[in-house]
C-alpha cells in the first residue's frame, strides 16, 4: 500500500472521531439519550441483503444500498445498478427505499435514493373527544440524496451522501439537510475490508405550520378583556440522529462454486448507547445466498436481534442481472419485520 494512502486512512479517522465527540460530549455519561432527535426514519437500514446480515455491511457495502450504509462503497462497484426496498414496518408503517448507482469510470461513481416511511390516515382525538372529532390527519417522512464517490487509489475509496429530509405531521412540517461521509479500503491482508461512516450529521430540524397556533387568554380571571388573543406554540428543535460505523469483513473463502463472507460493525449514536452487529453470506454459484447475523449485540433493553434471508442473482437477457433479496427481523415485542428488496445490475 502507498505511504499517502495509508496517511489518508489515519487522517480520515481521526476526522470523523473528532466531530462525533464535538457533537456528542455528553454521551460520556450513563444517562440514554433515547428519543431526542429528530427524523429517526432515517436509522431504518435499507436493503432486505444488509438487514438479514444484522446490518453488518459498513466494510461490505458491495451494492447499491450502500448510499446508505457507506458512501466510499459506491466507488469500488463496477456496473450500474437500481434496487427497490419494501417493509411492513412496526405499527402498520410501510418503509420504501429506491436508489440507482452509475460508475463514471475513472471519474468516479454517482449515486441516487429516495427513502419514504407512510401511513394511513388517523383520527384526530381530543381531551373532550377521545373517541374522534370526525378529522382526519396523515404523518409521513421523506428524504432524497445524491452521493459521490471516487477512488483515490485501487485499495482507497471515498464518498459523501447529501440529504433533504421532511418531516410531516397533520399540518406541520419540519426541514432539514445533512451528510454522510464514508471510507472504505481494502487492506493489505488477503480478503479482509475495513469501512467506516458517519451519517446524518447536519441541521436541526423543528416543526412549524398552523397547528402550533392557538387563541390566548393572558387574564382568564379578569372580565371584559380580549380572551381570544392569537398566538403560537413554541416547538423545539432537535437534532439528526448522528452515527458512526466502523466494520470489518473477511472473505472466508472464494472459489468457482462457494464464497462465503462474514463481517462485524461496532456503531456509536448520538441517541443511544454503543453496539456491535455481526453477520454471515453463503453464496452458491454466484447465484443462491444464504444469511444470517444478530443486530445490536451488547445493546440493553433492545428489542432487534435474530436476522436471517435469502437471496438470488439470476442472469437475464445477457449482461442484465436481476437481483431478489429477501430478509426476515425479529423485533422481540414488536411485531416481526419482513424485508424485500428486488433490483437490477447492467
Amino acid at each position: 500500500m502507498k505511504a499517502t494512502a495509508f496517511i489518508k486512512v489515519h487522517i480520515i479517522i481521526l476526522f470523523m472521531i473528532i466531530h462525533v465527540a464535538a457533537q456528542d460530549q455528553t454521551y460520556r455519561s450513563n444517562v440514554s439519550k433515547r428519543g431526542t432527535t429528530a427524523a429517526n426514519f432515517l436509522e431504518i437500514g435499507v436493503g432486505a441483503r444488509a438487514l438479514s446480515m444484522g446490518s453488518a455491511f459498513t466494510a461490505l457495502a458491495d451494492d447499491p444500498s450502500t448510499l446508505y450504509w457507506n458512501a466510499g462503497g459506491l466507488a469500488k462497484l463496477q456496473r450500474h445498478g437500481f434496487t427497490f426496498n419494501h417493509s411492513e414496518w412496526i405499527a402498520d408503517i410501510n418503509f420504501d427505499y429506491m436508489s440507482g448507482s452509475f460508475n463514471l469510470g475513472r471519474y468516479g461513481a454517482v449515486g441516487l435514493s429516495i427513502t419514504a416511511l407512510t401511513m394511513g390516515d388517523m383520527e384526530v382525538t381530543t381531551i373532550e373527544e377521545p373517541e374522534g372529532n370526525g378529522q382526519i390527519f396523515k404523518a409521513s417522512d421523506f428524504a432524497v440524496s445524491l452521493a459521490y464517490a471516487y477512488r483515490l487509489t485501487d485499495r482507497f475509496s471515498i464518498g459523501m451522501n447529501t440529504k433533504v429530509i421532511r418531516q410531516k405531521i397533520w399540518e406541520m412540517t419540519a426541514m432539514g439537510f445533512a451528510v454522510d461521509l464514508g471510507v472504505h479500503y481494502v487492506t493489505p491482508f488477503r480478503g479482509l475490508n475495513l469501512g467506516m461512516a458517519i451519517t446524518n450529521f447536519g441541521t436541526q430540524m423543528k416543526l412549524g405550520g398552523p397547528n402550533s397556533l392557538i387563541l390566548y387568554d393572558p387574564n382568564p380571571n379578569s372580565s371584559g378583556n380580549n380572551g381570544r388573543i392569537p398566538g403560537e406554540i413554541q416547538m423545539a428543535s432537535w437534532p439528526l440522529p448522528l452515527n458512526f460505523r466502523i466494520g470489518l469483513a473477511y472473505q472466508l473463502f472464494n472459489t468457482e462454486f462457494h464464497k462465503a463472507v462474514f463481517a462485524v460493525d461496532a456503531e456509536h449514536p448520538n441517541n443511544n448507547y454503543e453496539s456491535v452487529s455481526v453477520g454471515g453470506e453463503y453464496v452458491f454459484r454466484n447465484m443462491l445466498a444464504l444469511r444470517g447475523g444478530y443486530n445490536t449485540l451488547f445493546l440493553q433493553d433492545a428489542e432487534e436481534s435474530l436476522t436471517l434471508g435469502a437471496g438470488l442473482l439470476y442472469p437475464i437477457m445477457g449482461n442484465i442481472l436481476f437481483r431478489f433479496d429477501f430478509a426476515y427481523a425479529d423485533f422481540g415485542l414488536f411485531d416481526n419485520v419482513y424485508k424485500y428488496t428486488v433490483g437490477i445490475e447492467f
